[in-house]
């Protein structure tokens, strides 16, 4: 049997008549370098780049995910600029690079300073979820092109106008799903989308529950806000509210006016393996359904678990369920067909029997055995690594990133729609060519979330 090579979309210069002082990159060329390159190959590689093809990078964000041990390391060569609102988070992030890269760059808590700059060429956005699509917007307008963590957007109304303004200023901006770069969900996609095990007849998603208290432990009182860190900023277009240690940074994504809690969090990248599999990358369900456990004594907002039913017009049917102390390798994505399944998590491929993965050719590093596939040890932040070369790869030649804006817009959709089902209580009935909630006016008034003065959508 002829073996399956990962499918790549079309990759259709946004812009080629702009170019700039970077030469293009031959894409054949590129495509060639993501599959077999080592993780340790893959830095040395980009690390190499003479300053006239180097992509001048800001940071918007260095917290958590933003920060050294995370897109900050990922994006350490390209870094020109930082900014936070956390006095802590620049400082780290400032010594990092000095101590990793011998240089210093321009720090700031006004991200505006970052697109006004002539010396930047992209930014990423690495804050809280209520800030995405101001930033992205506003990015895009200002002539810089966008990775933005996932999720995308924090409603479902946020994704349009953000589609919109990439398009317009024709703009390459990536959501940060890295998932889409990584090679076991290369594989596993390419595999369920050849046909070779048949019709896909329903799909399984796995997400963990949350760790808020892991993390937070018990609740705090609200207090003022630390020296060095500006609260109401932080805020942006969320409601005004007092500071509370457990409601900010991490913590942010267990509520409302901030995040969606696991389900757009890890939801943003097993939905999204699902939406990829099932050629849904423009379209998504027509219906979704579900129930919710929440905390008894309401330390957070969002769910403890969740069971979701989403049907497609096609009439395969996708379950999403939301389950506490589940471990990491029981995450992911399972895609049931007719002739056996397959499961993809990070790390690995484990399918139905090993006549199932026959036709799949696992390139280099991974590694085949039986009804396995395992990414080995070592490689483990391939996909991250790669997601980041490829964005800068994007902006270089004005091609169509992996995880494009009109993707992460359609994934976070899928997302929303889960929560939007288990928080009204209700079947949601979506109608994915107009993104529209059809049939019911009081669920579809958590599409879009009125932001406080003087913010606004653009």
């Amino acid at each position: 049997m002829a073996s399956i090579q990962p499918i790549e979309k079309s990759r259709t210069p946004l812009n080629m008549s702009n170019q700039t002082r970077r030469s293009f990159l031959k894409r054949s060329a590129f495509a060639g370098l993501f599959s077999s390159i080592s993780a340790t190959s893959y830095r040395a590689t980009f690390a190499a780049e003479s300053p006239s093809e180097r992509v001048r990078v800001g940071m918007i964000g260095v917290g958590n995910q933003g920060g050294p041990r995370n897109n900050s390391k990922y994006f350490l060569k390209n870094i020109e600029a930082i900014c936070d609102l956390d006095a802590n988070y620049l400082a780290e992030t400032a010594a990092f690079i000095k101590k990793e890269d011998n240089r210093s760059v321009t720090s700031t808590d006004d991200y505006r300073r970052l697109l006004d700059s002539k010396d930047l060429d992209a930014v990423v956005v690495t804050v809280p979820d209520q800030w995405h699509a101001l930033m992205t917007i506003e990015a895009c307008k200002a002539g810089k092109d966008v990775y933005c963590e996932k999720p995308l957007t924090l409603v479902i109304g946020e994704g349009k106008p953000m589609v919109n303004a990439a398009r317009k200023h024709q703009r390459v901006v990536q959501t940060g799903t890295m998932q889409r770069s990584g090679l076991e969900f290369k594989y596993v996609t390419s595999l369920v989308q050849s046909g070779a095990l048949g019709k896909v007849k329903e799909v399984n998603v796995t997400l963990p529950g949350p760790n808020w208290i892991d993390r937070a432990k018990k609740p705090a009182p609200d207090s003022a806000p630390p020296a060095g860190f500006d609260f109401d900023r932080w805020l942006g277009p969320a409601p005004v509210r007092p500071y509370n240690k457990n409601r900010v940074h991490y913590l942010f994504r267990f509520f409302w006016d901030y995040s969606g809690g696991q389900q757009t969090n890890f939801g943003a990248h097993h939905l999204d393996i699902a939406q990829w599999g099932l050629g849904m990358d423009n379209s998504g369900p027509v219906s979704v359904e579900g129930s919710g456990v929440f905390h008894p004594q309401g330390w957070y907002e969002t769910p403890d678990s969740t069971s979701m039913k989403y049907t497609y017009a096609n009439g395969v049917v996708m379950n999403c369920r939301q389950t506490p102390g589940i471990k990491s390798n029981k995450q992911g994505t399972e895609f049931i067909c007719e002739k056996g399944t397959v499961f993809v998590t990070r790390g690995g491929i484990v399918a139905s029997s090993p006549d199932v993965l026959k036709s799949l050719e696992v390139p280099a590093p991974l590694v085949h055995d039986g009804a396995i596939v395992t990414v080995p040890k070592e490689e483990k932040r391939f996909a991250n690594i790669a997601h980041v070369g490829d964005f800068i790869h994007c902006v270089k030649t004005r091609a169509t990133p992996a995880a494009d804006i009109s993707i992460g817009h359609r994934s976070a959709t899928v997302c929303h729609l889960g929560n939007i089902a288990v928080r009204s209580g209700k079947k949601i009935s979506w109608n994915p060519k107009s993104e529209t909630i059809e049939g019911d006016v009081d669920a579809a008034k958590w599409l879009t979330k009125e932001y406080r003065a003087p913010y606004r959508l653009a």
